[in-house]
């Protein structure tokens, strides 16, 4: 498939690396232009471009830049993009640690639904509720009884597979999280965010979700994460995110 990735980070950066693995048409692009971008597509054989590069004749875009970033993109980005084409937002929403306050989103509405809204276009959410390091380092094939679960929502059936084959190619069992307006159950300090949780536990975390509930955590996160000191372990990591997120369930 030909897929257009927007975003660089540790999270776009690695699933770029991992669907050129898998044998895509990769193309690459950030906020800071093709030049900025060229070391790192050289690097896992992607291809580098801008913005209108990375979704011109894209049958997948994935979104993967701070939610600020979301408004700051071309007006005219996804005019032309036929509406079977699905876009995935990777974004998760960080007020006061990254992001400036979003009002909507601060009053409940799920956050890529506010991005949906905000891009006029429907999207699918997935690869938003997993650790960069297991995500880059904790893949298995297809079957693996160790298998780590990734959750995807979205309101068009068609599309949300794609996204789900996707995270299935790039090492993880998608998990079917429902319709858009479901999203918040796997957002930022959910049962189902960054726990590594295995598939039978991620449905079981996303039904544990409670409304309103995340964001207290969620505003924390910085205080929780001091707790770990400078260098934690990604295990320590994944206890904590546990504790914190979801101690009913933790292993």
């Amino acid at each position: 498939m030909k897929i257009g990735i927007i975003g660089t980070g540790s999270i776009g950066g690695t699933v770029a690396r991992k669907l050129v693995e898998a044998g895509h048409d990769v193309r690459v692009a950030n906020s800071r232009g093709v030049d900025a971008v060229k070391d790192f597509a050289t690097k896992i054989g992607a291809t580098p471009v801008d913005a209108h590069g990375a979704v011109a004749g894209a049958e997948v875009i994935i979104l993967s830049i701070p939610f600020s970033a979301i408004p700051e993109l071309p007006r005219d980005l996804l005019t032309d993009v036929p509406a079977n084409v699905p876009v995935i937002d990777t974004g998760n929403y960080y007020p006061d640690m990254r992001d400036p306050r979003i009002p909507e989103i601060d009053d409940g509405k799920p956050e890529s639904v506010w991005v949906s809204e905000t891009l006029g276009r429907g999207v699918v959410k997935a690869f938003n509720n997993i650790l960069a390091f297991s995500l880059a380092e904790l893949g298995r094939p297809e079957g693996a009884s160790d298998r780590l679960a990734v959750a995807v929502a979205g309101d068009d059936a068609e599309m949300r597979q794609i996204a789900m084959d996707l995270v299935n190619q790039t090492g993880f069992d998608p998990v079917d999280a429902g319709a858009l307006a479901e999203s918040w159950r796997q957002q930022p300090s959910t049962p189902a965010y960054c726990c590594d949780w295995n598939p039978a536990e991620m449905l079981e975390a996303l039904a544990a979700a409670k409304p309103g509930a995340a964001a207290q955590k969620r505003d924390r996160l910085a205080e929780q994460f001091a707790k770990l000191g400078q260098n934690p372990t990604h295990s320590e990591v994944v206890a904590s995110n546990r504790e914190t997120n979801a101690p009913v369930l933790k292993a």
